[in-house]
C-alpha cells in the first residue's frame, strides 16, 4: 500500500511537471533566433558565472552574448521565440523545460558542470551552525526551496535528499519540523531566508558568494552532500557563432571563472 501510494505521488508530480510546460508552451510563436545575438535562457543561479565568462568571450571575439535569466515565466515567451541556448539548473529542470521550449531535444543535452548543495546562514553564522546536525536542533529555522508543483526549480528535492541521505526517518522528521519556509525558487528564497529572520538555507554556493553581506557558506559532510549539474541545449536553428561560445564555456580559462561560484568539472 505504501509504494502503491508512493507511486501515485510520483505520478502526480510528473503530470504536474507536464502540466506546467504545456501551459508555458505557446505554439503560435514563430522562431526568429539567427539576429546576430546569442541569447541564453535559464533559471536564476548559474547566470552570474555565466555573465563572468560571456563578458570574457565578448572581449576576445566580438561577438554579443545575453544572459537571460530569473522565474520561467518572465522570459518563456521570449525563449521560445529566439533562444539560441537554454540551461538546465538541474536534469529535472531541464526535462521540464523541454515540454516547453519545443525547439529543442532531450539528445542536445549536455551537462557541463555540477556543484553541491550548502547551508547558507547568516552572515557571522550567530547560531555557530557546523553540520547538518546542528539544523536539528530545536528553535533552528530553515528555508527550503521548493518547486511544489507549480515552479521550475534546481532545489525541488533537494532538502529530503540531503536530510534522508543516512536513510533515518528521525533525522526527516526533525529537519521538516524545522523549516518554515517551502519557497518556490532560490530568489523567493532568499527574500524568505530575510523575511523570516532564518538561521539555514539549504542552497547552492553561487549565492553566498554572490551576497557575502549577508549569507555565509558551511559545508555538507560527505555522506550528506548532494549534486546536481548545470546543463546545457543548443537550438538546432541558433545563431552560427553560439556553439563557440558553448565550447567556450568550458574551457580551462572558463572553468577557473566557473569555479569561483563553486561549479567544477
Amino acid at each position: 500500500m505504501r509504494f502503491s501510494k508512493l507511486a501515485t505521488v510520483g505520478a502526480l508530480m510528473a503530470i504536474s511537471a507536464v502540466a506546467l510546460g504545456t501551459e508555458l508552451h505557446d505554439p503560435s510563436i514563430s522562431r526568429h533566433a539567427k539576429d546576430g545575438v546569442i541569447k541564453l535562457y535559464g533559471a536564476g543561479g548559474p547566470h552570474t558565472a555565466f555573465k563572468k565568462v560571456a563578458e570574457v568571450w565578448q572581449k576576445q571575439t566580438g561577438n554579443k552574448v545575453e544572459i537571460i535569466a530569473g522565474p520561467e515565466k518572465t522570459w518563456s515567451h521570449k525563449a521560445q521565440a529566439d533562444a539560441d541556448i537554454i540551461w538546465g539548473t538541474s536534469e529535472q529542470s531541464m526535462t521540464a523545460f523541454l515540454e516547453t521550449y519545443q525547439s529543442f531535444s532531450s539528445d542536445q543535452v549536455d551537462p557541463i558542470y555540477v556543484r553541491p548543495a550548502i547551508i547558507a546562514v547568516k552572515k557571522g553564522n550567530p547560531k555557530k551552525i557546523a553540520s547538518f546536525e546542528d539544523l536539528l536542533k530545536d528553535g533552528v529555522k530553515i528555508v527550503v526551496t521548493e518547486g511544489a508543483g507549480v515552479s521550475n526549480t534546481s532545489g525541488t528535492g533537494v532538502w529530503e535528499d540531503v536530510a534522508g541521505r543516512t536513510g533515518k526517518l528521525e533525522e526527516v522528521r526533525a529537519f521538516r519540523k524545522n523549516i518554515v519556509a517551502f519557497a518556490h525558487g532560490s530568489g523567493a528564497s532568499f527574500k524568505a531566508f530575510k523575511a523570516k529572520d532564518a538561521d539555514a538555507w539549504i542552497t547552492w554556493p553561487n549565492w553566498p558568494v554572490t551576497h557575502p553581506d549577508a549569507l555565509d557558506a558551511v559545508d555538507l559532510s560527505a555522506d550528506r552532500k548532494i549534486w546536481r549539474d548545470v546543463n546545457v541545449a543548443l537550438a538546432p536553428d541558433a545563431d552560427t557563432n553560439a556553439k563557440a561560445f558553448l565550447d567556450y564555456l568550458v574551457t580551462e580559462e572558463a572553468q577557473k571563472v566557473m569555479n569561483t561560484e563553486g561549479w567544477v568539472r
